[in-house]
């Protein structure tokens, strides 16, 4: 009872001493906790401290190394498509050992395949650090870098028509297909609702796509209407103004989507700020901005070495395998090139994100035509190669109708699978149009070769008859 009765009272004048006692014995509570964190600081300290030099290079080297096998497997183990990489040098081995044309041409296409879609991963790893705006702008360059890539090593082996052929379809790669299967896959995942994409900024692509058909087109006119007031000089001299004018224009573009039209993009920017808490881990860098910019550094170098030997045996592998050079060009090189944008496009309007997807497909078909096109014709001037707009008149006459039927089906602001299964059928007719299409160029030349022979025998039994 004694014992209590004295607990009672120790607990009724612990309550009447109230926050006082409280307060100390938090402080002393404190005093204790933060002596044996201070004990368990400087134990390592000390530890440390009698091997300066053994432990800490060791751990800065497992870091280093660490980090570096982390990086290799984030990037090169972590897609399935990377099964394909060792093709690259053994296209480069089989080029050496042998003179298989077609097979070096295959192989290369093969190795280039997943460097394409891993440039473009790296380009998205380091559009995490630059912003939205510099991102946008990284990926629609780097997306498109296998191309133009592949179009520069054309232009210094002279192949100017394979270049001309290989941005068309590009072009009409990214407006058929890729966007086909982004409305396609996007509406099979949201059966029964219609995606909504901006229309203004749809609108304004389509425009400069219209601008840089009619780039194309007047040198082709002037061309087969024999109106040219300098034969061969004139449709040089429009084509090289034309191309000064779309890289002016192209600028302006840059100017104007980056600067003045930033609200087409918050739509976009608030519903990933609403799904924060839900995207987070999908929307999370994997890689460091340095680790992206030094894969960038590598990607882009390997795809330059085997665009060299595919640029090479373009021609071997059109004679080995009997199919037209047009159809290499148009729809071989363009899919491969366009890996990137499949991939992302697909991702992003699967998420109904469907104007970043437009973004990637359309913007990158405005690039490509509007300073992709024109900046090889600026280059091939400085090189001395006579490139220019004149893309014949069935090449200009298909790329017409697409950018007409795309935007068509642009001007609702809307999207389902059935229209993206209507432009990937368009894209198999267009596909079956080139591999039945001779280019008129090598037609030119071999009616030219047979004229030249009829003149010379022509010649020959004429000068047999005198003697």
């Amino acid at each position: 009872m004694k014992m209590d009765y004295k607990g009672q009272i120790g607990v009724q004048s612990h309550v009447e001493m109230g926050p006082l006692d409280g307060a100390m014995h938090d402080l002393d509570d404190d005093c204790l906790f933060s002596t044996e964190m201070d004990a368990q600081k400087t134990q390592p300290i000390l530890s440390n401290q009698r091997f300066p030099f053994s432990v800490l290079p060791v751990g800065g080297y497992k870091m280093t190394r660490n980090g570096v096998y982390k990086s290799i497997k984030t990037v090169v183990f972590s897609n399935k498509l990377n099964l394909l990489m060792p093709f690259g040098p053994l296209a480069i081995m089989v080029h050496k050992m042998s003179s298989s044309n077609g097979w070096v041409f295959f192989l290369s296409l093969l190795g280039i395949t997943p460097l394409a879609e891993r440039l473009g991963y790296a380009t998205e790893q380091l559009a995490f650090y630059t912003g939205p705006t510099v991102g946008g702008l990284l990926n629609a360059t780097f997306g498109n870098a296998t191309e133009l890539i592949i179009s520069i090593y054309a232009l210094k082996s002279g192949m100017t028509r394979v270049v001309q052929l290989s941005l068309l379809g590009s072009i009409l790669s990214n407006m058929l297909l890729v966007l086909g299967c982004a409305f396609f896959c996007g509406g099979l995942v949201h059966y029964g609702k219609e995606q909504v994409f901006s229309k203004a900024t749809a609108v304004v692509n389509s425009g400069l796509l219209l601008m840089a058909v009619m780039g194309l087109l007047f040198p082709a006119v002037l061309h087969y209407t024999h109106t040219e007031r300098q034969v061969g000089k004139s449709e040089l001299a429009l084509s090289r103004f034309s191309s000064c004018v779309m890289l002016l224009a192209y600028a302006a573009y840059l100017v104007f989507q980056l600067k003045s039209q930033d609200d087409n993009y918050v739509p976009v920017v608030e519903e990933e700020s609403h799904n924060g808490e839900v995207e987070d881990g999908d929307e999370a860098p994997e890689i460091s901005k340095w680790e992206s910019i030094i894969w960038l550094a590598i990607m882009t170098a390997w795809i330059s070495i085997l665009s060299d030997y595919l640029v090479d045996t373009i021609e071997g592998a059109s004679d080995a395998w009997n199919v037209p050079i047009a159809f290499i060009s148009v729809i071989l090189l363009p899919i491969i090139g366009n890996a990137a944008e499949h991939a992302s496009s697909i991702m992003f309007a699967m998420k109904d994100k469907l104007d970043i997807s437009l973004g990637v497909a359309i913007g990158s078909s405005t690039q490509i035509s509007m300073f992709g096109i024109p900046f090889c014709v600026v280059i091939g001037w400085m090189m001395g190669r006579e490139m220019d707009l004149n893309f014949q008149l069935f090449e200009t006459a298909t790329l017409f109708i697409t950018v007409i039927v795309v935007a068509f089906f642009l001007q609702e602001g809307t999207s389902n699978y059935f229209k993206g299964l209507m432009l990937i059928l368009c894209y198999l007719i267009v596909s079956a149009s080139f591999f039945v299409h001779e280019d008129p160029s090598a037609t030119g030349q071999s009616k030219q070769d047979t004229e030249n022979m009829t003149s010379e025998g022509d010649e020959l039994r004429g000068s047999y008859l005198e003697t």
